[in-house]
């Protein structure tokens, strides 16, 4: 530790978004950064900690005391290499993880932790300004080849751990272009996509192949797979949205988040939508109902497209605004969160259930909603109670972002014959391996919905699973 003073000399200081009323009118990163100079001021912050909490916090065991004080000291290219040895993508993490390493920090007991995230996509971006960051293909391959089914964050990660073991990879995509959710769930404001392209760039050039259009079980069928790579990784994602059904939910104007995300981000890279299935909130009232990231991404697309109310609700109580003393640190808290998209205009509401979407002639225009009460039983268990009081929200379009439930069954998984655990995810052993021989699962298509920066744990340890296996 360079400065043992730090911590206490000097302030967090966060980069902070561009402003309101510049912002909303595109589509560009919100988020600002700092210089290199404020950058090593900051890094300069961490305490080296005797046991360092947030190496716990962090899924990947990203080792933060020693990238942060090589920052601090200018040592750029360690930082870059240090960083790298546990993590595949930190220019992804750096600017979409939220930071549980943060929440572990101790600074964070006096509410002002390293700014451990925005550090991270700072070294990656002077990594690959100065060419620090580069191709590593393997040296001798092994003769095994592997094809990974997927190309979100576990898909890629496992992929480039796997090339460099010598193997040969094949990346299957189902669509257009490869990075799974990162790519079409993910707004551009908050990951630019030439973000995903020049890792993608990096990839190519250590000699994995890509197929993105080929959708495995269909363009191409899972037996033909089998039979022609020696390990099989489904990094498929959970697909399968969590759904709700009352009364009207056949109305139109009713989506699923990803469908509205997944498109916008299709018209910005220029792909072919047809024109009477494009989802616009100009000039209408949005529901979004779901509290998450996804339904705050969904609140910000609204607002860029220009919509003229924008309403979030959520079934569970609203959290504690500071400190939760059920998720105590250095737990990641259960606290209010407030998005870059919450503070561009959007009126928010707690314990909340739909009852009823309501239309005229086929078309959504209310929704019916009733307060609900949440209380404790003697188990600690939280039950919900009605109180009949309802409201009617005004909505012309609703977006449901309710997460989602498990992968899509239908198709190749059913094909292969995988078991299916109690939350309906490919059932994996230890080694995340399935129950049919040379068949591995990674990433939320094991696990269930989660983090990219678990996403990217879950594909490099399926990678050295799968190695030691062959």
């Amino acid at each position: 530790m360079g400065n043992p003073r730090a911590f206490i000399t000097i302030p967090r200081k966060d980069a902070g978004y561009r402003p309101v009323n510049e912002r909303i009118y595109d589509f560009g990163e919100v988020e600002q950064t700092l210089n290199r100079e404020d950058r090593k001021l900051q890094a300069s912050r961490c305490m080296d900690c005797g046991i360092p909490f947030c190496h716990w916090g962090c899924p990947l065991g990203n080792k933060m005391p020693e990238w942060q004080d090589l920052i601090y000291k200018g040592k750029w290219k360690e930082g870059v290499e240090n960083l790298h040895e546990t993590n595949n993508f930190p220019d992804f993490t750096g600017r979409i993880c939220p930071a549980p390493c943060e929440k572990s920090c101790v600074l964070a007991l006096h509410e002002a932790p390293v700014t451990i995230r925005e550090n991270e996509a700072a070294v990656t971006e002077v990594g690959f300004i100065e060419g620090l960051i580069k191709a590593q293909p393997p040296k001798t391959r092994t003769g095994k080849k592997i094809a990974v089914v997927g190309s979100g964050p576990a898909g890629l990660a496992a992929a480039q751990q796997l090339n460099r073991k010598g193997h040969t990879v094949t990346i299957f995509e189902k669509d257009n272009a490869l990075g799974g959710l990162l790519r079409y769930g993910i707004p551009n404001f908050k990951l630019n996509k030439n973000i995903i392209d020049r890792r993608l760039s990096q990839l190519l050039e250590e000699g994995i192949e890509f197929k993105p259009n080929t959708e495995i079980g269909k363009d191409i069928a899972g037996k033909q797979i089998m039979k022609d790579f020696d390990a099989v990784c489904l990094a498929i994602g959970a697909g399968h949205p969590r759904n709700i059904t009352p009364e009207g939910r056949d109305l139109k104007g009713i989506y699923y988040a990803m469908e509205f995300l997944s498109q916008q981000n299709q018209l910005i890279m220029g792909e072919e939508v047809a024109a009477e299935a494009i989802i616009n909130a100009k000039d209408k009232h949005v529901l979004v109902i779901g509290g998450g990231d996804t339904g705050s991404d969904c609140v910000g697309t609204s607002i860029r497209q220009g919509a003229v109310k924008v309403t979030q609700i959520e079934i569970l109580p609203q959290p504690p605004v500071d400190k939760n003393p059920d998720t105590p640190w250095p737990f990641y808290p259960n606290i209010l969160k407030t998005s870059s998209s919450h503070k561009e205009g959007c009126i928010r509401k707690w314990s909340l259930n739909t009852n009823k979407f309501i239309g005229q002639n086929g078309q959504l225009t209310e929704v019916e909603v009733e307060e609900v009460e949440w209380t404790k039983d003697e188990t600690g268990r939280w039950n919900m109670k009605p109180t009949g009081k309802t409201e009617i929200i005004k909505a012309d379009l609703v977006f449901l972002a309710l997460g989602f439930v498990h992968p899509v069954h239908e198709g190749l998984l059913t094909e292969l014959g995988v078991d299916f655990d109690g939350r309906g995810n490919v059932a994996v052993d230890k080694t995340n391996q399935s129950n049919v021989k040379k068949v591995f699962a990674t990433g939320d298509a094991a696990m269930g919905a989660s983090l990219v920066v678990r996403a990217i744990a879950s594909g490099r340890k399926v990678a050295e699973d799968i190695h030691k296996s062959l």
